[in-house]
């Protein structure tokens, strides 16, 4: 193995940081960091994107401002009983590309998805000091627990697609892409195939 492991550890790499994240904390951020996320976050998919584009589109104010918010890629299944929320994984993110380049340039800090992004949008994440986070798929359950409260705030008639304003406390993710560029799925590839 490399040495490219032997020079860290992970609670070298562990990171508490509050949400809505402020520019310090997002230019802070390292790609490869494990991350813990306190705070307010809201989620939105595909639908919701959409239309915020729609209402950008006509000139009008977005449900939610975006400055130095994270949005969360994701649409939970229904709550059990005595939670804020069921099942919270997320959902592939390139599927948000043609919209983040410029909810990002009206302030927004941070996405939470997973899978890879566009130039367009590593582009505007660099120009705007912001970071793109992953989560890990298939552990939506597991991520739900981080979650203590879950409000629809806008286009409840989307049902799981609604955007919601989520709490969270140490939520987990990774810096995929950070406010550098740097880009955790092209280093992990290149440090792997130096071996």
């Amino acid at each position: 193995m490399s040495g490219y492991y032997n020079n860290w550890s992970v609670s070298d790499m562990d990171k508490y940081v509050k949400v809505p994240l402020s520019d310090e904390d997002a230019r802070s951020l390292k790609s490869g960091d494990y991350v813990y996320l306190t705070g307010t976050i809201y989620t939105a998919r595909d639908a919701a994107h959409k239309r915020m584009q729609e209402v950008l589109d006509r000139g009008e104010t977005l449900p939610i401002g975006m400055k130095n918010n994270v949005i969360y890629y994701m649409g939970p299944s229904p709550a059990r009983e005595g939670r804020p929320i069921g099942s919270a994984g997320p959902t592939t993110a390139s599927r948000m590309d043609k919209y983040a380049p410029g909810l990002l340039d009206l302030g927004l800090k941070g996405m939470i998805g997973k899978g890879k992004r566009s130039q367009a949008v590593r582009d505007a994440i660099v120009r705007n000091g912001a970071v793109y986070f992953a989560a890990v798929g298939g552990a939506g359950a597991l991520l739900s627990r981080a979650i203590t409260s879950s409000e629809v705030i806008a286009y409840d008639d989307l049902g799981t697609e609604a955007i919601r304003k989520l709490t969270v406390k140490d939520f987990p993710a990774i810096v995929v892409i950070d406010a550098e560029g740097n880009n955790l799925y092209e280093t992990a590839v290149k440090e792997y195939n130096e071996e």
